[in-house]
This record gives structure tokens, sequence and C-alpha cells, in this order.
């Protein structure tokens, strides 16, 4: 019984490595190409919208959550993979 659960111990955080490297090679790229060339230094701070981690908006986050709940609801994802993302995703939400 114990192997089973170190094996999927691994797996999370497999799972958890890869979308971290994921989300970095994302802030790199951003930061190497910005938008429109130029940065702006007097960016709207009270956007509650964006975050400061990986500039992904609290409503894109939350569909991404509801995305994840309903392809654990259709059967195309495990128990294991839904808690995986989901704790992902709820770890990355802003709370003000």
């Amino acid at each position: 019984m114990a192997r089973s659960s170190f094996g999927k111990r691994e797996r999370e955080q497999a799972k958890r490595a890869k979308a971290a490297a994921k989300r970095d090679r994302k802030q790199q790229l951003a930061a190497a190409n910005p938008p429109d060339g130029d940065v702006d230094s007097d960016a709207d701070e009270t956007d509650a919208t964006a975050t400061s981690d990986d500039a992904v908006s609290t409503d894109a986050l939350l569909d991404m959550i509801a995305e994840v709940h309903a392809q654990y609801d259709a059967g195309t994802i495990s128990y294991e993979d839904f808690e995986t993302a989901r704790t992902d995703l709820l770890g990355r939400l802003v709370v003000d």
C-alpha cells in the first residue's frame, strides 16, 4: 500500500514541477517580448485581476478551475489530477 502512495506523490511532484517550469517559461517569454515593445511603469496597480506571480487574471483562473471541475465531472481526468490542478489553480488566486 505504501508503494502506491509513494508513486502518487512522485507523480504529483512531477506535475507541479512541470507546471512551475511552464509558468517560468511564459514569464521569461513575456518579459523578453513585452506587448507593443515597451513596458508601462505606470500600470494600474489596483487591478485585482492581475497576479504578480504569473500575470493570469483572476477571471481566467476561475474559468480554469471551472474547466477542471467540468473535466472531472465528465470523467476525462482522474481525482488525483483534478486535485493537483485545483490546488495549483487555487494557490495562484490573489486574495485582497
